[in-house]
């Protein structure tokens, strides 16, 4: 008798048995970067890649994944980077996310870049990620972040006389700086129905400039500040970057907005580790986390 191969299955040999795995659906969106300070740019988005409705950078859909009953996979979920310590210093990208485990290719989504800040040297340059971190204005030869294929966009560019832009998103970069008084806001980020519902995911962060604000992108950017506050963090679990600040020596950059990783199989879990929300759709079992943790099916 032949093996029956289901629709979402497909059967593995090797030298000693057969294994039947079975598909799984996946998001896995990285933490983003954070904005810059003093008059900063806005901070890349988490890197976004799935196999469900759309993925980071206009890409090819990504290809399920084929699990193992029985076998434990690890999933990372990556913070948002920490937002400039003072006015002259610049954040840290926002970290890695991640699915892991016997038998598949581990799936990394890369940190969002950090945007530039007042100061001198690198600090004025854009950090590239995930999606790229803007560079600081008013600068001459700085560095515009650049994003990841796959999985986010550039950050828009600056240079001498011109205002901070924002930062990259999964959706859109984020747009050029052409004057010396208007920031630009953060890239868009990219909308996912992998819950059954359509959520929007890494937008950039928005750039500040002489006390004019900007927007965070759609999917969790934080905005750019307006006057002399700090800049607006990105939106937890969304993975979107932080704005950047106004001209204030007490005002940084706004934090990114920590990571998600969704998994939707038609089969439920025996375990799982990390407290991951749990939900169904149609036949889906959905496993939604919002920090580390593991999974058994």
């Amino acid at each position: 008798m032949g093996v029956k191969r289901l629709k979402d299955a497909q059967v593995r040999f090797n030298s000693n048995n057969t294994i039947l795995t079975f598909a799984a659906d996946y998001l896995v969106v990285a933490g983003g970067g954070p904005g810059g300070s003093e008059n900063g740019a806005g901070g890349g988005a988490g890197g976004l890649r799935s196999t469900v409705t759309a993925t980071g950078r206009g890409g090819s859909l990504e290809t399920a994944l084929q699990l193992i009953p029985g076998t434990t996979y690890t999933v990372t979920v990556g913070s948002g980077g920490a937002g400039p310590s003072t006015n002259a210093s610049k954040g840290s990208n926002g970290n890695n996310s991640s699915i892991s485990g016997t038998g598949i290719t581990t799936v990394t989504s890369l940190g969002g870049g950090a945007g530039g800040s007042g100061g001198s040297g690198s600090q004025n340059d854009g950090t590239t990620g995930g999606c790229g971190g803007a560079a600081r204005g008013n600068r001459t030869g700085v560095f515009n972040g650049l994003g990841t294929a796959g999985q986010g966009y550039d950050a828009g560019t600056t240079g001498f006389g011109l205002s901070s832009p924002g930062g990259g998103g999964a959706g859109s970069a984020s747009a050029n700086a052409t004057n010396g008084s208007t920031p630009t806001g953060g890239g868009d980020g990219v909308a996912v129905s992998i819950t059954g519902s359509s959520v929007t995911y890494a937008g950039g962060g928005g750039g500040s400039w002489n006390g004019n604000s900007s927007s965070g992108g759609s999917g969790g950017g934080g905005n750019g500040a307006s006057s002399q506050n700090s800049g607006g963090n990105g939106t937890a679990n969304l993975g979107g970057g932080g704005g950047g600040s106004g001209d204030n020596a007490n005002a940084v950059g706004g934090s990114g907005g920590s990571g998600v990783v969704i998994l939707r199989t038609t089969r439920a879990a025996t375990s799982t580790t990390g407290s991951p929300t749990y939900t169904t759709s149609g036949s889906f079992h959905i496993y939604k986390f919002n920090g580390d943790g593991s999974i058994t099916y």
